[in-house]
């Protein structure tokens, strides 16, 4: 597919679906929406459905360190500034299927994703955002052979449902189906409408399409004007839809369109047989697996190897339910509880200090990496016992996916796809433990059930067993979504 980057025409002439993202994995990744981007253009390519990405050019690691061509070459316009752009693909598909990037070096050429190295936040996402989506559109525009469906990943690319109807910038793209994918709904994109004279023309009578609450709202919009929604799990669909949900009227009246199709993981990426990023690879032998990955990460980090090991990976926020971990750990600790705790993410500077402090306190019992280390995360799920998710919100969740590939029993929250993906202890096939309320005490009891998991040999090992022997791979979510494109589109 897409193997002659010097002929446009041969370029475009295959592609049927494009994904449309903020984020892919390796190229540019803060969160769930990279991995999901990065894994499922490739398992549609591998079951026959040729797919593409197009994501803005960052100034990042691995967009320098790789080959792109120039396809297209243009001009946006945002309000009284027009802005130069390229469309560039990568020129060796080394990611499995064909990378485009939208070069906007006014906007994108930047060391960050949303936010710099430091942590702070861009103030012109506004333009930036409008920017990408509308230099994507142009290029898109004059393909002699479109593509058959524009998926749109998130409010980043919200917007673009809206414009291919109602812009005339576009006209040629008005038939063309779209389909919007939430990965998280607590990101809107909401903007001002002071910022209205950025937008490219669009016809007057749909101007209501894009308001939400007085603002112009690409989330809203785009579940209003695309052809199909999708969540990344049933259970978050639910939680949308539910009346405490900023989004429950708009979901509910467009409930004929919105499905949810559960994530997969990458089991390539993620295979504890072959990871390369990981001390001792597995063999057969899960206890032994185990145990030797765990000496790798105690001798590394201050913690003693004959307690159980929980560990959190991932953003140091409130949404991930980061900010209950110091108090939990902190009476867990202080009531002796036979445990050690390992923390890996960056986020709030607040929490980053807590854990430092808590650091200083419980020698061989605690311990902190405050940083984004993929390759350490590739350790911690392979040597750890158990991984804790005490999230507030969780659309599909991938981190409790990776823990069962690696025998290592997640302890969630039950909300959205946590809840869809891990059954309680205390029910049939279990595959992790479960907690209901997002408070200290429950989450201790959590932790209390965890070591007396944990001291059952016999229980604990056939528990890994059975949880690495789960399938969550992409094969099965990429037919769901291979279903969901044939329902909107001409024969694929």
């Amino acid at each position: 597919l897409f193997r002659s980057p010097c002929f446009p025409s041969l370029v475009h002439s295959s592609m049927k679906i494009l994904h449309i993202s903020a984020e892919c994995y390796p190229v540019a990744k803060a969160g769930g929406l990279g991995d999901v981007v990065g894994a499922l253009p490739k398992y549609l390519c591998a079951l026959g459905m040729s797919s593409a990405v197009i994501l803005p050019k960052y100034a990042l690691r691995w967009v320098k360190e790789h080959r792109f061509i120039e396809d297209y070459h243009g001009t946006i316009r945002l309000h009284d500034r027009h802005l130069p752009f390229t469309i560039e693909r990568e020129i060796d598909d080394t990611l499995g299927f064909p990378l485009f990037v939208a070069n906007i070096p006014d906007l994108f050429e930047r060391d960050g994703i949303y936010a710099s190295p430091e942590g702070y936040g861009y103030d012109d996402d506004v333009s930036r955002w409008l920017g990408f989506q509308q230099a994507v559109l142009q290029w898109v525009a004059q393909f002699w052979e479109k593509p058959k469906i524009l998926h749109c990943h998130d409010h980043h690319t919200g917007l673009i449902p809206f414009m291919v109807k109602y812009c005339p910038e576009y006209r040629a793209l008005k038939d063309l189906p779209t389909i919007l994918t939430i990965h998280n709904g607590a990101y809107t994109g909401a903007f001002s409408w002071r910022h209205i004279d950025k937008m490219p023309l669009f016809e007057a009578h749909a101007r209501n399409l894009l308001d939400w609450a007085d603002t112009i709202h690409p989330l809203a919009s785009a579940i209003r004007c695309a052809w199909r929604v999708n969540t990344v799990s049933p259970g978050y669909l639910d939680e949308l839809k539910a009346p405490d949900s900023h989004l429950n009227w708009l979901l509910n009246n467009e409930w004929h369109k919105s499905s949810g199709i559960l994530n997969g993981i990458d089991a390539q990426v993620w295979n504890p047989a072959t990871d390369p990023l990981i001390a001792h690879r597995f063999d057969g032998d899960i206890n032994r697996f185990k145990a030797a990955n765990k000496a790798a990460i105690c001798q590394r980090f201050r913690l003693d190897p004959e307690l159980p090991l929980v560990t959190f990976i991932g953003r140091l926020v409130s949404e991930k339910g980061a900010d209950l971990l110091p108090g939990v750990i902190e009476r867990a600790l202080e009531n002796n509880a036979k445990m050690a705790f390992l923390i890996l993410g960056t986020g709030d500077p607040a929490l980053k200090r807590a854990f430092y402090a808590l650091r200083d306190r419980f020698f061989w019992h605690f311990d902190a990496s405050i940083e984004y280390n993929e390759s350490l995360a590739h350790q911690l799920y392979a040597g750890s016992d158990f991984l804790i998710m005490p999230s507030r919100i969780e659309p599909c969740g991938l981190n409790q996916l990776y823990a069962f590939r690696y025998g290592t029993i997640p302890i969630v929250r039950s909300v959205g796809g946590l809840r869809d993906t891990v059954r309680d202890w205390s029910e049939e096939n279990p595959r992790g433990i479960r907690f209901d309320h997002f408070s200290t005490d429950d989450a201790l009891h959590a932790l209390y059930r965890a070591s007396l998991l944990y001291h059952d040999e016999q229980t604990l090992t056939g528990f890994r067993k059975r949880i690495m022997d789960l399938n969550f791979s992409w094969e099965k979510s990429a037919e769901a979504y291979i279903a969901l494109y044939k329902g909107v589109s001409s024969p694929l």
